[in-house]
């Protein structure tokens, strides 16, 4: 080999040297800056990495970005290959191509794609802000026949029925935080209570207040024409501080009294050495209760807290389209879908487990029980789309009212209403039925 035959390969073999390096910073920079997490990215803006920004702003359009990348990228490894196989045609002959396509397989392989692909998703944010300056120049250069490919993509695509919207994510924000929670959980590296109440937390702008309020059938309401004496009764046996105030009928709420008001009147009326009989003669109820605060039953749970929030306080009506009063609800309610059950000393007892399991291997579920309680209870997936409460689901599959003893299976799970009252399901007991053999 003379000298000049000799220059000629060193300089080919560094030419393919370097375009495996080139190939392998852009596998590693796709792979880095489509695996980095923005939160953490954001994060790293936050205290004042330069990259991190550039790497946040790049991935703003991912599309661009990756068609940038792939472009550099079959560049370099096509003319790579392109190389390798005018020098082995060189050296070999004939047999150089079949050599060629041997070797350079290999070196792509394990040199441009699996080593800076793993680098890159042990270390992404690290990785995607030291590539994002280079990349950033790549995408400026490359801008125009990115462009153009972009628009014969989706030309294509057009044809095939494919519309692709530019403002569109791949996966929302929410997904992905609801989809990490769940693989942590899955795989213990996060607690059950922990993953609840983020999702909880998420939910709150996709539920209404119609799915947690207190029903009005339940809510405990005092006559305004009762006496005073019997008020002040009602509210001292109450375990609730404030309460509804009906008059002619209990739907018909015209305030709500509370319990401190009250018992601050009564004091003011009652002097050292009046009987209470006579104190309680100049006492009227409409001097002490507060205007009521209705809310359409149709609210987001998310809007309503920040109404209270605003407004300084935690109690309202719920009112349907109609005026019609639906229930009640309070910020402690919506808590509750957060961080679970809230009690007090004064609340009345109830059971420490909300789902209680037989004797013969069945669930014992209260009719009442939202089916949303029960599925983050149980880990169940029951629907409840078409209902707020296991009754509710039960009725509105089965399309009538059931008689205690009727078995209903739906859902993958088996209902036997235990009993009943009046026209409501007061208890059930359900087991999982095993899957169907295939």
């Amino acid at each position: 080999m003379d000298s000049g035959i000799e220059l000629t390969f060193w300089i080919t073999a560094g030419a393919i040297l370097l375009l495996l390096v080139c190939s392998a910073f852009f596998s590693g920079s796709e792979t880095a800056l489509t695996a980095a997490s923005r939160g953490k990215l954001r994060a790293l803006a936050d205290k004042g990495s330069r990259g991190a920004q550039r790497a946040l702003t790049i991935t703003e359009d991912n599309e661009r970005l990756i068609g940038s990348v792939l472009l550099g990228n079959n560049l370099v490894n096509i003319l790579a290959t392109s190389l390798t196989t005018s020098l082995f045609t060189a050296l070999f002959g004939d047999s150089g191509v079949a050599l060629a396509t041997l070797v350079m397989t290999l070196l792509v392989l394990i040199f441009a794609e699996v080593l800076p692909k793993t680098y890159a998703i042990t270390n992404a944010e690290a990785a995607a802000s030291s590539v994002a300056a280079p990349i950033a120049i790549c995408i400026r250069v490359f801008s125009p026949v990115v462009s153009a490919v972009r628009l014969l993509v989706r030309a294509v695509l057009r044809v095939f029925g494919v519309r692709i919207d530019p403002d569109s994510h791949i996966l929302a924000v929410r997904e992905e935080i609801a989809g990490a929670l769940h693989l942590g959980h899955s795989e213990g590296i996060v607690e059950k209570e922990d993953r609840d109440r983020i999702l909880g937390a998420l939910d709150l702008s996709d539920r209404t207040v119609e799915e947690i309020m207190l029903h009005r059938s339940r809510i405990e309401t005092i006559n305004a024409d009762d006496s005073p004496q019997d008020i002040l009764t009602h509210c001292l046996k109450s375990n609730h501080t404030r309460i509804p105030v009906f008059q002619d009928e209990p739907e018909n709420i015209i305030g709500i009294l509370h319990a401190k008001d009250l018992l601050r009147s009564i004091y003011s009326l009652r002097q050292v050495d009046t009987p209470r009989s006579e104190a309680l003669k100049d006492f009227k109820l409409s001097d002490v209760m507060m205007q009521p605060y209705f809310v359409p039953e149709t609210t987001t749970l998310d809007e309503q807290m920040r109404q209270f929030l605003r407004l300084k306080t935690h109690f309202a009506l719920v009112v349907d389209e109609y005026g019609s009063l639906q229930g009640l609800i309070t910020l402690e309610d919506i808590l509750e879908e957060i961080v679970g059950e809230i009690t007090d000393e004064h609340d009345p007892a109830a059971p420490e487990e909300i789902v209680r399991k037989g004797s013969d291997g069945q669930y014992i579920v209260d009719g009442a029980m939202t089916i949303r309680d029960l599925n983050r209870a149980m880990e169940w997936t029951l629907p409840d789309e078409e209902a707020n409460t296991i009754a509710g689901l039960v009725i509105h599959e089965a399309q009538m009212i059931p008689t205690v003893g009727q078995v209903f299976a739906f859902h993958g799970f088996r209902f036997e209403v235990t009993a009943r009252k009046d026209n409501r399901i007061t208890r059930l007991k359900i087991r999982p039925l095993p899957p169907p053999l295939l």
